[in-house]
């Protein structure tokens, strides 16, 4: 397969795995202790982070690992232009080397269902292509969208005008992800007739040939009475009928064939009914800017919540509708590490799925947060009408906090159970954390492959156990058997184990030391 090379491409693809991991803690900027801004229950599935974007992603592994269902990004385009809120004006190689590793921790974010969004213009359109098929596999890529964000010429064009982005469109894993189907629009709807007085309603007719011929397919050239004429009618020599006989007599019976007006039709047709085809329409690669938005349509958007300091370059609501109306249902986790002014998030929330956006400059609190406070407060702008939006729910608004180990590999004293329990779990089995194991209060993290993962830090269990149960000692040993048992092998996470050799093997324990046994 073909791949890039670039100026540092190797130390892009381990600059992943060697970007710290970090603590989520709520903002400052935040209503309270919480960074909670609505309903507090609803805020716990919408996250809405500031901090650079790579350590932010790197944060969220241990905690949503697979679980992400859709992802949507509108990275810079590299397009040597001058953006307020952006750095657009990367060389080339820079460029490929912050994409890199943001998507190989977005890959691993994705769920196996999952799909990948992403919003590029022609300047690094078709290396982003190359890119993706290396991080994400050539077999995965879906499609190239094209996003009509024009509609009219721009007279100012030295040569051709151009009036589309793409959007690239990835799986996580070769032929599982499959879109939802689009709704019928008013003239597709309007598309079924009912010429003949059918009892049963309009319907739709379709070719009753295939593109086969009698040699290849014998069984399927035989004539066919018209009913009107008792006439036989064969088909082409080159288009046989699409069904073999037992099956034309049935429709024939059924009253699926028709004639035309007075049977007058050279060949009949079929007649399908709205319950017999599929209720929805499959999506193209073309998205016309009167079905998904274009840009003049979003910049009204965003002048309608903030007309002192727009966000230069957003996207349509109805551009990220369609998008999550192929992508997910509603309940499924939506990603955005490039969320600009918020309009990803805002969509998400208004279609009832949760979100995580990430921003690493001031407008995640000056654009994102007070246009999310609007949606929850159920303004009526973008997509509101057309999906009944009335208000509701909550988000939660948090920052990076100190990396998990410091520079001497001790765990920071800033962290708390529940992140480095997701950091061990994560590197142990490859997965999440489960939601339970992360809110505590018990030393069990869970159980993976027939083992199970203790760990002692922080007081776990009480004042009232030996070192606040962060050393491994025959009571402790005894609580973690009353508390949580396991009648299997198990590894124990603590600061010391006071247990023999024996004993450890006679209770089938691996133990480890924190914090230099941690994998990193």
């Amino acid at each position: 397969m073909p791949t890039l090379d670039w100026l540092d491409r190797q130390a892009a693809f381990s600059k992943a795995t060697q970007t710290a991991t970090h603590v989520l803690r709520p903002h400052a900027a935040g209503p309270n202790a919480n960074g909670i801004f609505g309903d507090a229950a609803a805020a716990k599935g919408n996250l809405l982070i500031q901090g650079d974007n790579l350590q932010a992603l790197k944060a969220l592994l241990p905690f949503y690992r697979g679980q992400v269902k859709c992802i949507f990004i509108d990275p810079p385009y590299n397009t040597k232009s001058a953006f307020e809120h952006y750095d657009d004006n990367l060389e080339h190689s820079q460029w490929l080397s912050m994409m890199l590793p943001r998507l190989q921790i977005l890959r691993d974010l994705l769920s196996e269902d999952g799909s990948i969004w992403v919003t590029i213009d022609d300047n690094e359109g078709h290396y982003l292509k190359v890119m993706m098929d290396e991080v994400f596999g050539r077999g995965n890529f879906v499609a190239n969208v094209f996003w009509e964000k024009k509609f009219s010429p721009q007279n100012d064009a030295h040569q051709l005008s151009i009036n589309h982005d793409h959007v690239l469109v990835y799986g996580k894993t070769p032929g599982v992800w499959r879109p939802n189907l689009l709704p019928r629009s008013e003239k597709q709807a309007g598309s079924f007739k009912n010429p003949d007085s059918d009892p049963r309603g309009p319907w739709l007719s379709a070719d009753y040939t295939c593109a086969k011929s009698n040699e290849e397919r014998p069984n399927l050239y035989y004539p066919i009475l018209n009913p009107f004429t008792l006439q036989e009618v064969w088909p082409s020599r080159t288009r046989v009928w699409a069904f073999d006989r037992s099956s034309t007599e049935a429709n024939a019976k059924n009253n699926l064939l028709y004639w035309g007006i007075n049977g007058l039709n050279e060949r009949p047709r079929l007649k399908k009914f709205p319950d017999s085809i599929q209720q929805g329409t499959v999506p193209t690669t073309f998205w016309r800017h009167d079905e998904v938005g274009n840009n003049q349509d979003a910049k009204k958007e965003i002048l309608a919540f903030d007309a002192h300091a727009p966000f230069a370059t957003p996207k349509p609501e109805r551009l990220l509708q369609r998008v999550l109306h192929l992508a997910t249902n509603p309940g499924d986790l939506v990603l955005d590490s490039f969320l600009g002014s918020g309009t990803t998030a805002a969509v998400a929330h208004k279609m009832g799925r949760r979100w995580i956006g990430i921003e690493m400059g001031e407008h995640a609190t000056t654009h994102c947060t007070p246009r999310l406070q609007k949606v929850i407060a159920g303004e009526q702008g973008g997509i509101s009408t057309a999906v009944g939006w009335q208000g509701g729910g909550g988000f939660q608004l948090l920052q990076l906090g100190a990396p998990l180990f410091d520079e001497q590999g001790d765990i920071h004293p800033e962290v708390r159970f529940a992140d480095l329990a997701a950091f061990i779990w994560m590197r142990e089995t490859g997965t999440a954390l489960p939601t339970q194991a992360a809110s505590g209060p018990l030393p069990l993290l869970g159980v993976h492959e027939g083992t199970a993962y203790y760990l002692l830090f922080n007081g776990i269990l009480g004042d009232r156990r030996p070192a606040s149960g962060n050393v491994l000692t025959t009571a402790v040993l005894q609580a973690l058997n009353e508390l949580c048992g396991h009648d299997g092998p198990k590894v124990i996470y603590g600061e010391a184990c006071r247990l023999g050799d024996a004993r450890l093997k006679a209770e089938d324990i691996s133990f480890k030391q924190l914090p230099h046994a941690v994998p990193r």
